[in-house]
C-alpha cells in the first residue's frame, strides 16, 4: 500500500506541473468538444492530432491524447441527452432514457447525474489502473517472445470476437492489417518487400497516414452522406444538481455500472464499448418496473454513463502493462508511444516511471476538470450543436492534410490519406469494420518480431509455441473462442446482441 501511494505521489508531481496541467486541460476540452459534435469521434480526432504531438514532450502529449479519449465520453452524453444523437459510440444507450428525461423538462438532472456517475467511475477506474499496473507488469516480465506472440494472437482473436458483424469479415480485416504492417524493409535483412518499386513505401506505411485515412477522412465522407436531423431540446435545461431522491435512485446503478465497465474495459477487442449496454440490460432486469426504461428512467442514464467512463479508462491497462491495445483508440496510443521511441509493455513502468504514473495521476485530474468543464458550459455546448456539419468539414479536411504533410513533408502522404479514406468508406458500406485492421497493423510488426525471436531461440522448432505452458494456454484459449463463435447457436445470439 505504501508503495502504491508513493507511486501515485510521483505521478501527481508529474501531472501537476503547469505544462502537463495545460495539456490535460486541452485534451479534456477538445475531447468534450468532439464528443458534443456528432460525427467526429475520438478515433478520428486523435488520428488527426497525432502530427501536432510530435514536437511535444512524450508525457505531455500522451496525457493530452488520453484526455481527448475519456473527455469524448463525457461530451458524447451531452449530445445524446440534448439532441438524441450519440456524440460517441458508447453514448448510444444514453439516448434511450437521457433524451426522454430532457423532453420532460429534466435535461439538467440527466446531465448532472451523467457527469457525477462519470466522475465517480473515472476516479475508481484510476485507482484500479494504479493497483493492477504493477502486478500485471510483474506477470508480463515472465513472458518471453513465445508467450508474447501467443498473447498478441489472443488479443487479435478478442478483436475478432467482439467486432460487430460477421466473424470471417473481422478475420479478413485483421489479416489485411498484418499484411500492411509487412510493407517496407524486412526487419532483419533490410530487403524491401511489397513496395512495388515505389520509393515512398520503402519505410513502410506510416501509422498516422493509415489511421487518419481510415478513420479521419472516411468519417468526414460518411458524415456528408447522411442528412442532418437534430432533435435539439428547446426547453430550459433547469437545475443541474440532482436531489437526494435522484441520487438515491442512481447510487446503486452507478456502483454496478462502474464495476461492469471496469471489468469489460480490460478485454481486448473493444470490450469497453459493451460496458454501457451490459449496464443498461442489468439495470432493466433488476428494476421493479422495467417498463419505465426508455421513458426517462434515471437509472438508464446513471449506470451506462458510469460503465462508459470506467471502461474507457481501464482499457489503458492492457495497453500500458502488456503492450496489447484493446481497441482502435488504444492502437492509436500505441502508435503515438512508438513514434516517441517508447515500447509499450511491461518495461514501461521500469524504464519510464514518470510517464506511466504521470498518465495515471492525470486521469484523476482530467476527470475533475471534465466535471468543471461540462456542467457550467452546457449553454455553450447547446449553441455549438446548432452549427451544421457542412460548415465544419472543409476546415477539418484542411487540418488533416496540413497535419499529415507536416510529418514527413511528402505529398504522397496526403494522397494516401485520401486513398485510405475512400477504402475506409467502401469497407463500411460492405460491412467491414476498420478497427480490427488497425489493431492487426499495430500488432503485426511486434508479432513478426516475437515470432522470429522465438524461432531463433528454439532453432526453428515451431512446436515451441505448444511446449511452453503459458503459450499453449493462450493459444488454446484463442482457438476455443474462435470455435465458440462459429457454433450456430452462439453465432446467432452474438448477431442478435450486436443488432440490438
Amino acid at each position: 500500500m505504501s508503495e502504491l501511494l508513493g507511486n501515485l505521489g510521483l505521478g501527481f508531481t508529474v501531472a501537476l506541473t503547469l505544462q502537463n496541467i495545460g495539456y490535460c486541460f486541452i485534451g479534456c476540452l477538445v475531447g468534450t468538444l468532439i464528443g458534443v459534435l456528432p460525427g467526429v469521434g475520438p478515433i478520428a480526432t486523435i488520428a488527426m492530432l497525432l502530427p501536432i504531438t510530435f514536437g511535444l514532450d512524450p508525457t505531455g502529449a500522451l496525457i493530452m491524447l488520453a484526455g481527448i479519449y475519456y473527455g469524448a465520453q463525457y461530451g458524447g452524453s451531452t449530445t445524446a441527452i440534448l439532441v438524441n444523437i450519440p456524440g460517441e459510440a458508447t453514448a448510444v444507450i444514453t439516448t434511450l432514457d437521457g433524451h426522454q428525461m430532457a423532453r420532460r423538462g429534466r435535461a439538467g438532472i440527466a446531465l448532472g447525474i451523467a457527469a457525477i456517475g462519470s466522475f465517480f467511475a473515472g476516479t475508481v477506474a484510476t485507482l484500479v489502473i494504479a493497483a493492477l499496473g504493477k502486478p500485471l507488469t510483474g506477470l508480463a516480465l515472465l513472458f518471453g517472445p513465445t508467450e508474447y506472440f501467443s498473447l498478441m494472437v489472443l488479443g487479435l482473436v478478442f478483436a475478432i470476437v467482439l467486432a460487430s458483424g460477421s466473424v470471417p469479415k473481422a478475420i479478413a480485416m485483421v489479416l489485411v492489417g498484418i499484411l500492411l504492417s509487412c510493407v517496407g524493409a524486412d526487419l532483419e535483412t533490410g530487403e524491401t518487400r511489397m513496395t512495388f518499386n515505389m520509393p515512398f513505401l520503402t519505410d513502410g506505411i506510416d501509422f498516422s497516414v493509415l489511421a487518419m485515412g481510415l478513420f479521419g477522412i472516411a468519417e468526414i465522407i460518411r458524415n456528408l452522406e447522411s442528412p442532418e436531423a437534430r432533435d435539439v431540446v428547446r426547453d430550459r435545461i433547469g437545475r443541474l444538481l440532482p436531489g437526494l431522491d435522484e441520487l438515491r435512485q442512481s447510487a446503486k446503478p452507478i456502483l454496478r455500472g462502474t464495476g461492469l465497465g471496469a471489468i469489460l474495459g480490460l478485454l481486448p477487442g473493444n470490450g469497453a464499448v459493451l460496458g454501457p449496454f451490459a449496464s443498461y440490460t442489468l439495470e432493466k432486469k433488476l428494476a421493479k418496473d422495467p417498463s419505465r426504461f426508455g421513458k426517462g428512467a434515471i437509472e438508464g442514464v446513471a449506470g451506462p454513463e458510469a460503465a462508459n467512463n470506467a471502461g474507457a479508462q481501464t482499457s489503458f491497462i492492457p495497453m500500458l502493462t502488456l503492450g496489447i491495445p484493446p481497441n482502435a483508440v488504444m492502437a492509436l496510443m500505441v502508435g503515438a508511444m512508438t513514434i516517441f521511441g517508447i515500447v509499450p509493455g511491461p518495461q514501461v513502468i521500469a524504464s519510464h516511471p514518470k510517464l506511466f504514473w504521470g498518465m495515471i495521476a492525470s486521469m484523476w485530474l482530467g476527470n475533475l476538470m471534465l466535471l468543471v468543464i461540462n456542467l457550467p458550459l452546457v449553454g455553450l455546448w447547446v449553441r455549438l450543436l446548432k452549427v451544421p456539419y457542412r460548415l465544419m468539414y472543409p476546415t477539418i479536411l484542411v487540418f488533416c492534410c496540413v497535419g499529415i504533410y507536416s510529418i514527413n513533408s511528402q505529398q504522397t502522404d496526403v494522397l494516401l490519406i485520401g486513398l485510405f479514406g475512400v477504402v475506409g468508406l467502401l469497407l463500411a458500406k460492405v460491412g467491414f469494420e476498420a478497427a480490427p485492421l488497425l489493431l492487426g497493423f499495430v500488432l503485426g510488426e511486434l508479432m513478426e518480431e516475437n515470432l522470429r525471436r522465438a524461432l531463433v531461440l528454439s532453432r526453428g522448432d515451431p512446436w515451441v509455441f505448444i511446449t511452453h505452458p503459458w503459450s499453449a494456454v493462450l493459444l488454446a484459449f484463442s482457438v476455443f473462442l474462435l470455435v465458440l463463435t462459429i457454433i450456430p447457436v452462439v453465432r446467432k445470439e452474438r448477431e442478435e446482441v450486436f443488432a440490438e
